[in-house]
């Protein structure tokens, strides 16, 4: 697959890569999985099928390469409620970090329960997740380790189970935009996060 982006890069050709990939995730979003045809991406690309296999071997490739490529990393918030260790309170940080990822679990949605109809992505996906590391657990990992800290600082009551806390906010935000997007319902507010947020760290906030 470089080889052929290097060979399309020698030609003074400008990429089409970012511009399929773009178009590719507004199919699945708009249209499902199913839907999402190589002849429909070309179309929405505005280029030939052909042009697609300049850039992935074949449409499996170009579906993984969305998964992996075009969605917003989640570790992001994560990393910014890593350097808020002590600062403010960890309402607040909390709070921020959740509505960051449920942003995040809003645009993935249906990208992900698509790939349920798509036994050989799914697995596909799984394969590469594993190997690069990522996934759900990753996350969860961080929340935890962010609330281990501020229980050290005694600003989270050490009764807290930390790895208990950090699932439960994950899934909170997970399920709030299935919902979201199934029922067609508006982003909660902030109120409703600092709620969770609230629920998940039970009484221990200080």
């Amino acid at each position: 697959m470089k080889q052929k982006e290097q060979t399309n890069s020698t030609r003074g050709r400008p990429s089409r890569r970012p511009e399929i990939i773009a178009a590719t995730e507004a199919l699945i979003r708009t249209r499902g999985l199913a839907s999402t045809t190589t002849r429909a991406i070309a179309e929405k690309a505005g280029c030939s099928e052909a042009a697609l296999y300049v850039h992935f071997d074949n449409r499996l490739n170009l579906l993984l390469a969305v998964l992996e490529e075009s969605l917003p990393d989640m570790l992001f918030p994560l990393k910014s409620l890593e350097q808020s260790i002590g600062s403010r309170t960890p309402q607040q940080n909390v709070v921020s970090a959740l509505r960051a990822i449920f942003s995040f679990h809003e645009r993935v949605v249906p990208m992900l329960c698509g790939l349920f109809a798509d036994p050989q992505l799914l697995t596909a996906y799984r394969e590469s997740l594993a190997t690069r590391n990522k996934g759900p657990q990753g996350a969860i990992a961080r929340l935890e380790r962010y609330i281990s800290a501020e229980q050290a600082l005694g600003r989270i009551h050490k009764s807290i189970d930390a790895e208990t806390a950090a699932t439960m906010l994950m899934a909170s935000s997970f399920f709030k935009a299935f919902v979201s997007k199934f029922f067609g319902a508006p982003t909660p507010s902030a109120g409703v996060f600092r709620k969770i947020v609230a629920a998940a760290l039970a009484s221990g906030l200080k």
